[in-house]
């Protein structure tokens, strides 16, 4: 019986591609992005100086994971091909054998799937990348995506690829069809942005290598990380509702005056709930991503406010956004500084390294002078 991948479905995600490829900005892990990369060894979540109340203390901070390395979990991966997958992707349901899998591009908005590829083992089957993959082992891999995350045709033929593993947040649809119709297989995943997210790419993507064995060892490392750093977040976090941040993902480009809120199903709502914080958005019934308004701002009224950091210079950083939208000033979140950012390529990319994500966020919304 075939593997089934998902219809591609990855709607936040999605989305953001579209609004990047609308605004022209710099893309999300490109290192002119204004990326915080990581900051290397860290005392335990536990360990850190707390606020003595995160809704109103500690000012603009920047989330910085404490590795960017990415470890394979085994380093030789059994593979059996052919094997078949049904992947619900352009034309809906469709039968492909994968046949080969030795030269392969993992292309998503995020970076998550050449991630999982490289902690399955498979990183050396690698032979391009998208502007989201910027891990360590990965640099010198060609690229085949341009800051709007619009896929090549030219470079990927170039490179004579016999796979690819992608999600629908990268195109345009036309440039895959023609890939496919070049010979290459195309396969697409679909997995929900959220905590189970990791788990179940791992998965996903091990079935399209037939390395299923290599994929359920990743599944299970990677929920063993994310309860761990779950419970720490929890013994750090703020435990009674009237005490629990207020929290709100805004998504932004000044440039192209793009401001939206990421709701529930966005994946945002998982990371802040993860996070011990409230998700405003879903308190007024926001869903997806929906574009700001002021109402909408001030009924939420959040104590925090995460965004991607190059959206946040985009904006001229705090002082900019605040003048530029007084509503924001209007809110707690506003009249505190109190905004959060990260990384475009790893805030919201649930994958491989989602648990130091939630690691390196606690640190910077409830931690002194992280």
């Amino acid at each position: 019986m075939p593997f089934t991948v998902r219809r591609p479905a990855v709607r936040a995600l999605a989305a953001v591609s579209a609004l990047l490829v609308l605004a022209g900005c710099t893309a999300p892990g490109d290192p002119g992005s204004n990326a915080p990369g990581a900051v290397g060894e860290r005392p335990p979540l536990a360990d850190i100086a707390l606020l003595d109340d995160p809704r109103t203390q500690g000012g603009p901070a920047t989330a910085r994971i404490a590795d960017a390395a990415i470890e394979p979990v085994l380093e030789a991966p059994a593979s059996t091909l052919p094997t078949t997958v049904v992947s619900r992707d352009l034309d809906g349901d469709r039968d492909i054998e994968v046949q080969s899998a030795e030269r392969v591009l993992a292309l998503d908005i995020a970076g998550s799937i050449a991630a999982t590829t490289w902690a399955l083992g498979f990183g050396d089957r690698l032979i391009g990348r998208d502007v989201s993959t910027t891990f360590p082992g990965t640099d010198d891999l060609p690229l085949v995506t341009s800051s709007g995350h619009a896929v090549s045709a030219e470079s990927v033929l170039s490179l004579r690829p016999d796979l690819i593993i992608t999600d629908g947040t990268v195109g345009p649809t036309d440039v895959l069809v023609q890939l496919r119709s070049a010979g290459i297989t195309v396969v697409y995943v679909d997995v929900d942005p959220g905590l189970a997210a990791p788990a179940e790419l791992a998965r996903d993507v091990a079935a399209i290598f037939g390395a299923p064995e290599a994929g359920e060892l990743l599944a299970e490392r990677l929920d063993a990380e994310l309860d761990a750093v779950l419970t720490q977040i929890a013994a750090v976090a703020p435990s009674a509702p009237g005490e629990r941040v207020r929290i709100l993902f805004l998504y932004l480009r000044g440039a192209s005056g793009i401001y939206y809120l990421f709701g529930e199903e966005s994946g945002a709502d998982e990371l802040i709930e993860g996070l011990g914080g409230v998700d405003v958005a879903g308190e007024i019934g926001w869903t997806g991503l929906r574009p700001m308004t002021d109402e909408a701002l001030i009924a939420a009224d959040p104590d925090l406010i995460l965004v991607m950091s190059s959206g946040l210079s985009s904006v001229g950083g705090v002082d900019g956004l605040l003048a530029e939208k007084p509503a924001i000033a209007l809110t707690s979140a506003g009249q505190n500084r109190r905004f959060v950012d990260m990384a475009d390529g790893e805030v919201l990319s649930f994958g491989p390294r989602t648990p130091l994500v939630l690691d390196a966020l606690a640190r910077a919304i409830y931690g002194v002078d992280d």
